[in-house]
């Protein structure tokens, strides 16, 4: 039996390089966007970008949509991306490519064993620009309504700090889904999962709704 919760290639080689990267800030001239940025290897010389952009003035442990950024290269199969830096009970993003457009699934899981499955508890809206696919890489801009307060898989609240810093982590496969036009599809166990301390208060926007419908 194959376990989701345990990466078939070891990460630890990688942790040195990722630890020190640190979270920067991306000005996007594409989206308008403010993200908190980082960059993180799934295996030597080779990345992943997440981007996360908040919104200025949230109030403390309260509920906000964000924006997720993501840009993978085209070999990646599928790139999950866990909120709370865990599989088990936090919303995840888990996105592909498929022909000339990109596919994100929310889901989360329940244990370790079985596949994460669909969920509605968070939505994902992709925003046309910023979405895209071309011949080295695939991206998606994503607004995410229920990511950043939530009940876990315990029945206890957690919640994402919007001007603080979040444990967060990733999954990446290098096997397409079985369907991939379909963002309930079938997906196969990860190659590498890893995770990393996000900052997001150099990733704030005090115009943070005026740039998710002109970005719609």
């Amino acid at each position: 039996m194959r376990f989701w919760g345990l990466a078939s290639a070891c990460v630890a080689a990688l942790a040195g390089s990722t630890a020190a990267a640190g979270t920067t800030t991306y000005h996007d001239p594409e989206t308008g966007f403010v993200f908190a940025e980082y960059a993180i290897q799934y295996k030597i010389g080779h990345t992943l970008v997440f981007r996360i952009a908040v919104p200025t003035g949230v109030q403390s442990l309260t509920a906000y949509d964000a924006v997720l950024q993501v840009v993978a290269p085209v070999d990646a199969g599928w790139v999950g991306f866990a909120w709370g830096g865990r599989m088990i009970g936090d919303p995840l993003a888990v996105g592909w490519s498929s022909g000339n457009s990109v596919v994100l699934s929310s889901r989360r899981a329940s244990d370790h064993t079985n596949m994460p499955a669909t969920w509605t508890g968070a939505q994902y809206t992709l925003l046309k620009t910023g979405t895209h696919v071309n011949y080295t890489h695939w991206q998606y801009t994503a607004k995410c309504t229920g990511c950043t307060y939530y009940t876990n898989s315990v029945g206890s609240k957690n919640w994402i700090y919007s001007t603080g810093t979040n444990h967060l982590a990733f999954a990446y496969s290098s096997s397409r889904p079985a369907q991939p036009s379909s963002s309930g599809s079938t997906i196969q166990i990860h190659d590498v999962t890893n995770n990393w301390d996000h900052d997001f208060s150099v990733g704030q926007n005090a115009n943070f709704a005026d740039l998710v419908t002109r970005n719609s």
